[in-house]
């Protein structure tokens, strides 16, 4: 499932320059689809976490999720107007979260003390998926297709994670302090005040605000880099297809390497030196004239924060033990104020230019550095061990 999400994101920051172009989009529309689906997804995805539950309920709305994953891509494909496209992209994302979002959380509830490892190796199927995602529609364009048939192609990929979703049956759930049925021994769901007492906590609050900061130099750059080599570098769609694909590669290269680590290192200081690395590389990037030596940094780049995302999910997780459905829910929560990054880059763009757009998110490595605790806690620290 994973897979087939990333490869469906891998594909749409290779086509957005072809997708402008032919729908004729400006800088501002092309953050609006990047951000409005993320915001308005997020807000309907809300509830999903504190609803399913675990075991056959959770397991419904991931496969309802997998059919409207699927409608929204053929929307994609048919779209011929911004609008159409909009709200394609929109249903894509909450359809993600039932689909995706669920099924990870299933995967970390039936492995406590292993979320670390268990997030590194779903975080490369993953990157395995968007490098395929610029590879499917180079493919595509070799063979005189263009983004349309690519994004059908990306819904029979989706259809076959849901039939083997739908053949495999719900995902195995670790003794924990919670019924079959989601529900706490109690008898009762995870109310508002559960919700705020996790965050009065502190530690969850800090590894959202993590979360949210890192995706500025995470999806959102890769968004974006597909255009900004085009229009700032001056490469051609087929050449920025291809630095989206060594963004996306050096990303899978990084997280194999944190796969085979994962079980060895403490998340929290892998992160901090990846921080400090990016801090480094990311102006650099900017700064380099020449369009290979700007390759040469991105895959680097791509390389050193490959780790953030699994060390900072699964932190979160670790930071609520037995209680996935809030994870789900505050995630949810934290995208909605997380949309504002795409949208912010994409009116920035519009108004200073997309070079000087880009320049704002050096500021994202640092402030992970300023938000990361100095020290991991005790109980973190023996789970990495």
């Amino acid at each position: 499932m994973e897979f087939a999400d990333e490869l469906a994101d891998g594909t749409k920051g290779a086509a957005l320059p072809l997708i402008r172009g032919d729908l004729q989009l400006s800088y501002a529309q092309i953050g609006l689809l990047i951000g409005v689906p993320l915001l308005v997804g997020s807000l309907l995805e809300l509830p999903l976490g504190l609803v399913a539950g675990h075991g056959r309920r959770r397991h419904r709305l991931v496969l309802a999720g997998g059919a409207i994953f699927i409608g929204s891509l053929v929307a994609v494909a048919a779209a011929h107007s911004f609008a159409v496209l909009m709200l394609a992209f929109i249903a894509f994302f909450p359809a993600s979260g039932a689909f995706v979002s669920l099924t990870q959380a299933a995967l970390m509830d039936a492995a406590p003390g292993r979320q670390q490892q268990r997030m590194a190796a779903w975080n490369l199927a993953g990157s395995a998926g968007a490098v395929g995602g610029p590879l499917l529609l180079a493919g595509v364009l070799a063979a005189g297709g263009g983004w349309r048939p690519a994004y059908l192609l990306l819904a029979v990929a989706a259809g076959a994670a849901l039939a083997a979703a739908a053949i495999a049956g719900p995902a195995r759930q670790a003794p924990a302090d919670r019924t079959e049925t989601g529900e706490d021994d109690d008898g009762r769901r995870p109310a508002v005040r559960d919700v705020l007492a996790v965050l009065r906590a502190g530690s969850a609050a800090r590894w959202l605000v993590l979360l949210e900061t890192s995706d500025l130099l995470l999806d959102v750059l890769t968004g974006y880099v597909g255009i900004y080599l085009v229009d700032i570098a001056h490469a051609s769609p087929a050449e920025a297809a291809v630095g989206v694909a060594v963004r996306l590669g050096g990303g899978l290269a990084g997280d194999a390497v944190f796969v085979a680590i994962a079980r060895r290192v403490s998340g929290p200081a892998v992160l901090r030196v990846s921080a400090v690395v990016a801090c480094l590389l990311y102006p650099a990037f900017l700064l380099v004239p020449s369009l290979p030596g700007k390759l040469v940094i991105l895959a680097a780049l791509s390389v050193a924060t490959a780790c953030w995302y699994p060390v900072i999910q699964s932190g979160l997780y670790i930071s609520l033990p037995g209680r996935s459905d809030i994870a789900v829910f505050l995630s949810s929560a934290a995208g909605l104020l997380g949309a504002a990054g795409p949208l912010a880059v994409g009116f920035l763009a519009q108004q200073a230019g997309l070079a000087w757009a880009l320049a704002s998110l050096a500021a994202a490595p640092a402030v992970v550095l300023a938000v990361l605790p100095r020290r991991a806690r005790a109980g973190s620290r023996k789970v990495l061990r």
